[in-house]
């Protein structure tokens, strides 16, 4: 199917050869579809399976910090431990992904989620349940780079920023509503239930996955002796986006891991509200605003997107409470809710689309490296400066990302050069 928009000119108003007459009026150009039943069938999968991970996002540093006893370094340790095998296999997810296709790292990935939450009834020590969330980890990988990359597959070129906008909410409604559906199951039934709860969304996910047309293209034939550049493990147009996602996803990680806790300093009953309201942020400005980083220009949303981070986060850890903690946490959102769609648009826009899928794991493993440095790093500043201090301190890097993109022209045409003078 052709996504690109074409200006078809009038019969009536045709010359004899058929082409338009100057001066005549053409038909407006037809907008290219987006919401196809194969874009909605992967939306689905998505929710499903960002559900199961939302409702590990809040019941798990609870499981840390509770029945297993331990403190915050381990809570960060923990949560993070996921992040160190998917940060791995996500670049070797991606070339899977270009020569095997999408649907089958969607299977796989929401498979082997299930399989390593199922463990975590049998974990009774936080050594044990870090050795389970590395599983967890192999299937965050596989299912994230499959369903990611099969988003741009579907979508026109002219729209990317608005499907990553659109399919992101499935991510965000899962992490908006799996904490709640998580602290409601521990308060009712406890542990058991959240970790078996999360197991058969993440089945669900995988049932619909099965159902999602492949989306992969064609391979061309490869010149010989020649690797292209999607066949390579780390995909080079995949490292500076991934480094502007490490330096505003560090603090929001760190934000999701200690915000479940920091909520009960504060004298709240639970961090549901505050991930609610996180999510819905996001949602609402990924639903209503979709064309927002297509309209902008991903690299200026980009800008935007870092700059409201940092700012959230620093108003999170700086004005101590509750009211503090929504107020950042809804600038934090703003933020978030650019950020992603501008930069895998970025990452993409600019490589073939047999190679997509490894550009996806390379930039997408700077995720995991956010997620898995953000809760173990800030976990050591939450021990020494206590719990307020992890915001910040992801304000900084948020900054210092800021920086970087402004410093590397992230998006923009390079400068041109000045022509030489001569001297008379």
């Amino acid at each position: 199917m052709n996504h690109h928009s074409t200006a078809v000119a009038d019969p009536s108003t045709a010359g004899p050869s058929g082409t338009a007459m100057p001066g005549r009026r053409l038909r407006p150009p037809t907008r290219s579809t987006l919401l196809t039943p194969q874009f909605l069938a992967l939306a689905l999968a998505t929710l499903a399976y960002f559900t199961a991970d939302g409702i590990l996002i809040a019941a798990v540093p609870r499981f840390v910090a509770g029945p297993l006893g331990a403190g915050n370094i381990a809570v960060g340790l923990v949560v993070g431990a996921f992040s160190v095998s998917a940060f791995f296999l996500r670049p070797w997810a991606g070339r899977l992904g270009d020569r095997r296709g999408r649907r089958p790292l969607m299977v796989v990935g929401a498979g082997v989620f299930a399989v390593s939450v199922l463990g975590y009834v049998t974990a009774s020590d936080p050594a044990v349940l870090a050795a389970l969330r590395l599983l967890t980890g192999a299937g965050e990988a596989f299912f994230f780079v499959g369903a990611l990359t099969a988003f741009t597959d579907v979508a026109p070129p002219d729209r990317r920023g608005e499907a990553m906008s659109l399919a992101s909410l499935s991510l965000y409604v899962g992490i908006g509503v799996g904490p709640l559906l998580g602290e409601l199951a521990i308060d009712r039934a406890g542990f058991t239930a959240a970790w078996l709860l999360a197991a058969v969304c993440a089945l669900a996910a995988l049932a619909a996955a099965l159902r999602t047309p492949e989306t992969r293209p064609a391979l061309p034939a490869a010149s010989a002796g020649d690797e292209p550049a999607g066949h390579r493990l780390v995909h080079p147009a995949g490292v500076l986006p991934g480094l502007v996602l490490l330096a505003s996803i560090l603090g929001m990680a760190g934000f999701l891991a200690f915000v479940p806790l920091y909520a009960l300093d504060l004298g709240m009953t639970g961090s549901s509200g505050v991930l609610l309201v996180f999510a819905g942020v996001v949602v609402g400005i990924r639903g209503v605003g979709a064309r927002i980083p297509d309209r902008l220009g991903a690299a200026r949303a980009t800008r935007l997107a870092l700059g409201l981070s940092a700012i959230g986060l620093a108003t999170a850890g700086s004005w101590q409470s509750p009211t503090g903690l929504f107020a950042g946490a809804i600038v934090l959102g703003v933020g978030i809710a650019l950020l992603t769609p501008s930069v895998f648009t970025l990452a993409v826009e600019r490589v073939a689309p047999q190679e997509r899928a490894a550009v996806m794991g390379t930039t997408s493993a700077f995720l995991d490296l956010a997620f898995g440095l953000g809760p173990a790093g800030l976990g050591v500043v939450a021990a020494s400066v206590g719990r307020p201090g992890t915001f910040v301190a992801g304000a900084v890097v948020a900054a210092a990302g800021l920086v970087l993109v402004v410093a590397a022209r992230l998006g923009r045409p390079p400068r041109p050069h000045r022509a030489a003078t001569s001297h008379r």
